[in-house]
């Protein structure tokens, strides 16, 4: 049995990656020609055509698009075998992580954060982007580092998922509301006029369908795409706003908390990461000390 040649993998890589032959020679620092060679050896070796003309242009096929990410994969994890292994120096070390979190997140626990960072790696830089959506593109492109929230169903399978903390709900008003004082009762919370988070715009959730249980249904008078919103619009007006207790604390400075009066599930946030950062010893770091600090802010 012949042994394939496993130097393709990286023309592979680059080629699916560009999707042109004259761009992936230029990064490779091959000739054109050389580089069609190669194509041609690839094509012989797989028995797929892996780019088709289309136009003035080249497409991958439905193989081509099932090899990129597991050949990408592979490339990078080839490459960390044969690079020397070098002990983390925190003091020395330069990098820019991204995370991919919520406003609220970063608000309650990105000083700490930073402070931490800084203290220990004044050379990391961390940059944190607005999740919109649980799409795990990013993390799979490698775009992002690190990213928090809760795990969805459309998480890719691959993913490393780490518990950060449990939290549950419970309701936020402006000092001054009527229901900072007396007991609040399921019909007394389910009367007032309440604000829903959503980032996909939905009116209804786990709280409505505990209400539902007990007979009971309240007015959703607008929806807000983060719980900041959410509790910015409370702290200046009479609406109710229903958050994770742990998730907001420092955004809920100043203003009445109480526990909802009903039987709201509790939600479980997570750091995820792709698996070719799990050996990663900087990386690593980062989720520890991620770790700490959620872990630290009761």
């Amino acid at each position: 049995m012949s042994i394939p040649d496993l130097n393709l993998l990286v023309t592979l890589d680059v080629l699916l990656a560009e999707g042109s032959v004259a761009r992936a020679a230029r990064r490779l620092r091959l000739s054109p020609s050389a580089m069609s060679r190669a194509l041609a050896r690839l094509r012989e070796t797989t028995g797929d055509p892996l780019l088709v003309r289309a136009g003035r242009g080249l497409v991958p096929t439905p193989r081509a698009i099932e090899l990129r990410e597991r050949v990408s994969l592979l490339v990078q994890e080839g490459e960390a075998v044969l690079r020397p292994a070098k002990k983390l120096r925190l003091k020395q070390l330069v990098r820019t992580f991204t995370l991919r979190t919520s406003d609220g997140f970063v608000e309650n626990f990105g000083p700490d954060l930073i402070a931490r960072a800084g203290a220990e790696a004044p050379g990391v830089r961390l940059c944190f982007l607005q999740k919109p959506d649980k799409d795990s593109a990013r993390l799979r492109d490698g775009s992002v580092d690190l990213e928090t929230g809760v795990v969805g169903n459309a998480a890719a399978p691959e993913l490393r998922v780490q518990a950060l903390f449990r939290d549950r709900f419970i309701g936020v008003v402006r000092l001054g509301h009527a229901l900072g004082a007396g007991e609040i009762t399921p019909a007394r919370y389910a009367a007032g006029r309440h604000i829903y988070a959503s980032r996909q715009g939905s009116d209804k959730g786990p709280i409505d369908e505990a209400l539902a249980s007990l007979g009971l249904e309240r007015q959703v008078v607008t929806i807000v795409g983060s719980f900041a919103t959410a509790l910015a619009l409370a702290r200046a007006s009479d609406l109710i706003a229903s958050v994770p207790e742990r998730h907001t604390g420092n955004l809920r400075d100043g203003m009445h908390s109480f526990p909802l009066p009903l039987a709201a599930p509790e939600i479980t946030i997570s750091m995820l990461w792709h698996p070719r950062l799990d050996a990663d010893p900087a990386h690593r770091w980062l989720r520890g000390l991620l770790r700490d600090v959620c872990a630290a802010l009761r």
